[in-house]
């Protein structure tokens, strides 16, 4: 089963992502920033990782450079309300960068562009 990383620091949205994936047939971990998310990627293996950029202690663009710095590549969605970030290098490192909507199929579609079966 493909396991994917939800680092969101809103609790109501990270757990809205999380169900919603969970249906489609993927395994869910849940990070509220960066430090729980490189704890959880130091301990376990996952196919993908979703990451909103505002973040308390450690943003998403900072986990985003420690991600691509690990042995093993893991693909990286970037999942924010911020589109002004897109013009930001390091969220060029990035595999997609999307911007959210209450409509969370596009992030579906990604996730399938991304781990094609």
């Amino acid at each position: 089963m493909t396991k994917i990383l939800i680092v969101e620091d809103e609790p109501n949205q990270r757990e809205l992502y999380a169900e919603e994936l969970m249906e489609s047939g993927y395994e869910i971990e849940q990070a509220s920033n960066g430090i729980e998310a490189m704890e959880l990627i130091k301990k376990q293996s996952f196919d993908l990782v979703i990451m909103d950029i505002r973040m308390a202690e450690m943003d998403g663009i900072e986990t985003l450079g420690k991600i691509i710095n690990e042995p093993k590549k893991i693909p990286v969605i970037i999942y924010t309300a911020y589109s002004n970030y897109k013009s930001n290098f390091m969220s060029w490192t990035a595999d997609a960068y999307l911007t959210k909507s209450s409509n969370i199929e596009e992030l579906k579609d990604k996730i399938k562009e991304l781990l094609p079966d």
